[in-house]
């Protein structure tokens, strides 16, 4: 059973999860519940029509092998044309470029406090340091598309690799569209995991949100349980008629009508 802390003798306001965040000081952007649920969710509904593609999450990414202690680590990215993980011995510790060969198509960032102005290429690269995030997914990787989604005002922004630099792109009814893809990313009002909220996740060419294993589980139940409540109720009908045929046998019978 959970039980509040006892009062700490001298101290009045004990400082709250606001007050005390979960990023690292020195490595901005870890984890918080949202960006364990957010990812888990693009990656349940995320099903391209490209037969090879890899998702990661959280997951560093090295980017420059001339420096190769130098990475990123995005929320959630999609790469096309490289192999998911088919063993658990092959599952990636990491995404290296120069082992890969093959750069991500979209990048989605989830603005967080400490990440909100990197992630938005308004910061500037320290002299001495690594670029930031946004000159690695624009400038070296070339990534395609780049997301950004607020949570804490619902925006959902999308911007596009043109020449060279990104362009926003208008993102208007219910998302974006991805033609490569077969696929677009919106934002949906629901519960995920029993949380109410807004979340980014795929629908596709229909509109139709695409439903996560939990719920494609229990679309399947339902759509076996209508196919046995339709049995039993074909059953019940043949029952009946058979009934109503065997009555009226044995009426003609009693009248000396052979229904031979």
């Amino acid at each position: 059973m959970y039980q509040n802390h006892p009062t700490v003798p001298g101290i009045d306001t004990l400082p709250t999860m606001y007050d005390l965040p979960s990023e690292d000081p020195e490595e901005m952007g870890l984890p918080d519940e949202f960006h364990d649920f957010q990812p888990k969710l693009l990656r349940e509904t995320c099903q391209p029509a490209e037969v090879d593609f890899f998702i990661g999450a959280d997951l560093n990414l090295y980017y420059d092998v001339r420096q190769t202690s130098w990475y990123k680590r995005p929320d959630w990215f999609l790469v096309l044309g490289a192999p998911a993980s088919q063993s658990q011995a092959d599952l990636r510790l990491s995404y290296v470029m120069w082992q890969e060969g093959v750069a991500p198509f979209l990048m989605v960032e989830l603005l967080s406090p400490g990440t909100e102005a990197e992630d938005l290429g308004q910061t500037l690269r320290v002299v001495g340091k690594p670029p930031t995030k946004w000159q690695v997914y624009e400038q070296i990787l070339r990534v395609p598309y780049y997301a950004i989604y607020d949570r804490y005002s619902n925006q959902f922004r999308m911007f596009c690799l043109q020449g060279a630099r990104y362009v926003e792109l208008a993102v208007s009814g219910q998302g974006f569209w991805f033609e490569e893809l077969a696929l677009g990313l919106g934002i949906w009002a629901g519960a995920y995991f029993g949380v109410d909220g807004q979340w980014l996740r795929w629908y596709d060419r229909s509109g139709s949100w695409i439903g996560t294993d939990r719920e494609q589980l229990i679309q399947a139940q339902q759509r076996a349980d209508t196919a046995t409540q339709r049995a039993d109720e074909a059953s019940q009908l043949a029952n009946r008629e058979r009934e109503r045929a065997d009555l009226l046998a044995a009426k003609l019978k009693e009248l000396g009508i052979d229904v031979d």
